[in-house]
C-alpha cells in the first residue's frame, strides 16, 4: 500500500513551543500513530485513506494511503474527495447558532413552530410541541434512528428524494421515549433541523451552508450530495469489506432530503480549514466570527445529555456526553469534541482537543464492519485508527 505524504511534521516556532521533552512525546505518538494507521489499513483491505492533523492552526502532517478507486487504481491525494456522511450535522448545528444568534428562533422552541407537519408523529409521551430543537439537537428529542427504513432493493433511491415522503410516513411515525430523558442518536432529527433553517432563510439547505459556512471559510471544493463534473476525476469511490471480499458502493450517491443529515463531500484541504475554525486562531477571530462567533462555538461543546450507552458515534464510551451537534468525552487531562460518518462504504471522523489546541481528520472509502449498538462490535479497523488519533491529544496534555 502507497503512503503518501503531502505535508512534513513541523515544529512551532521556538518562541512558541512547548518543552523540548513534550515536542518529543508528540514526535513519537505521531510516529506510532502513522505506523498503526498504516498497518491496520493494509490488514483490513481498506482500500484508501487519509489522516490531518492540525495544531496551533496549521497542518502539521497530511498522509494518503491506498486508492481512490481500486478498479483503475487511482491513488489518493490531497484532491481526493471523501464523503463526510454524518459530520454534516455539525454544519447544521452551526447554521441552527447563526439562526438563534441573528433572532430569528431560540434552541427551547418548539419544532413544531416550524415544522408543523410533525403534530402527525404519534407521541404516547404528551404533547409533541413540546419537543424542542435542542432537544433534536442533542438527540434526545425521542425520534427514532434511521431515516427511511423501507429500501430494501438496489434500485429504490439512496434516501428519500423529498420532503413528502418522509410527510406521508409521519402519521404511521411515534416518538419512542420521553424526550429530553435520554440520549438516542437518531437521523430523522437532524432532517427536521434542516426544514428549520430552510423555512427560516428561504433557501435551500445546500446554498444556506454553502453562503454561510464553505464560502467563508474557503472550502471552494466543498459540496453536497452530486459531484460536479470538474471534480469528478477526485471523488472517492466506496467499499465494504464482506466476508472477507471487497464489495462496491453505489458511487457518488444522493442523500436526498436528508442532506442536513449526511451530505457533505470535501477533500481534506478544505476539511483542514474547517477544523481550523472549529479550533479557533485569535488572529483571524474577526474573519471566524462571521461565520460563528466563538462563545456561540463552545456553547455547542456544553454536555446537554449522558450519551455512554450508544456505541455507534464518535469516541463512545462510559463518559461520553452529546452537545449541541458534537460529541464531548474526557480521558484522563484531554478533554475531546468531535463528531464521526458513517453511509455508503465511507467512514470519517473529525476529533478536536481544544485545551491542547490540536485536532484531526481521518477519512476512509471502505467500511470494514457494519455499525452494531455494543462496545464489542464497534471495534473494526477504523475505530481502533481513529482511536489512536486520542494519544496524539495525550502527548501534548503531559
Amino acid at each position: 500500500m502507497r503512503l503518501g505524504i503531502a505535508a512534513a511534521f513541523l515544529l512551532a516556532a521556538p518562541t512558541a513551543a512547548p518543552a523540548a521533552a513534550e515536542e518529543r512525546a508528540f514526535a513519537a505518538a505521531l510516529r506510532d500513530f502513522r505506523a498503526v494507521h498504516r498497518a491496520e489499513t493494509q490488514k483490513a483491505g481498506i482500500v484508501g485513506s487519509s489522516f490531518y492533523l492540525l495544531r496551533d492552526g496549521r497542518t502539521v502532517a497530511a498522509d494518503h494511503l491506498g486508492e481512490q478507486d481500486a478498479e483503475r487504481h487511482v491513488p489518493v491525494d490531497a484532491r481526493t474527495i471523501y464523503h463526510w456522511a454524518s459530520i454534516t450535522k455539525t454544519m447544521t448545528g452551526i447554521a441552527i447558532m447563526q439562526l438563534r444568534d441573528r433572532g430569528l428562533l431560540t434552541l427551547d422552541d418548539p419544532i413544531v413552530r416550524y415544522v408543523p407537519e410533525l403534530r402527525r408523529v404519534h407521541n404516547p409521551f404528551g404533547d409533541t410541541g413540546a419537543i424542542t430543537l435542542r432537544q433534536l439537537m442533542s438527540h434526545s428529542a425521542g425520534f427514532a434512528g434511521p431515516t427511511w427504513r423501507w429500501r430494501d432493493r438496489d434500485w429504490q433511491p439512496f434516501e428519500p428524494a423529498g420532503w413528502d415522503q418522509l410527510v406521508a410516513m409521519l402519521p404511521y411515525s411515534e416518538v419512542q421515549f420521553r424526550p429530553g430523558s435520554r440520549f438516542s442518536y437518531s437521523n430523522p432529527g437532524i432532517v427536521y433541523l434542516g426544514q428549520v433553517i430552510e423555512r427560516l432563510s428561504g433557501e435551500d439547505f445546500e446554498v444556506y451552508v454553502d453562503k454561510n459556512i464553505l464560502k467563508p471559510l474557503g472550502m471552494h471544493a466543498s459540496y453536497f450530495d452530486r459531484t460536479p463534473p470538474h471534480l469528478l476525476p477526485h471523488r472517492a469511490h466506496s467499499y465494504y469489506i464482506r466476508d472477507g471480499k471487497r464489495v462496491a458502493a453505489p458511487f457518488d450517491a444522493d442523500t436526498g432530503v436528508t442532506v442536513s443529515n449526511g451530505g457533505l463531500n470535501a477533500p481534506m484541504p478544505d476539511m483542514a480549514r474547517y477544523l481550523a475554525f472549529l479550533l479557533g486562531d485569535p488572529a483571524r477571530s474577526a474573519e471566524y466570527d462571521l461565520v460563528l462567533k466563538r462563545s456561540s462555538l463552545e456553547e455547542m461543546w456544553r454536555p446537554q445529555i449522558p450519551a455512554g450507552e450508544d456505541f455507534t458515534q464518535g469516541r463512545m464510551a462510559e463518559t461520553t456526553q452529546s452537545g449541541l451537534s458534537f460529541f464531548i468525552d474526557q480521558a484522563g487531562p484531554v478533554r475531546f469534541v468531535g463528531h464521526n460518518g458513517d453511509q455508503n462504504g465511507f467512514r470519517a471522523y473529525l476529533s478536536l482537543c481544544p485545551d491542547q489546541k490540536a485536532g484531526s481528520l481521518l477519512a476512509f472509502n471502505t467500511e470494514t464492519k457494519g455499525v452494531e449498538n455494543s462496545p464489542a462490535n464497534r471495534e473494526t479497523a477504523e475505530s481502533r485508527i481513529a482511536l489512536a488519533t486520542g494519544r496524539l491529544c495525550e502527548a501534548l496534555a503531559r
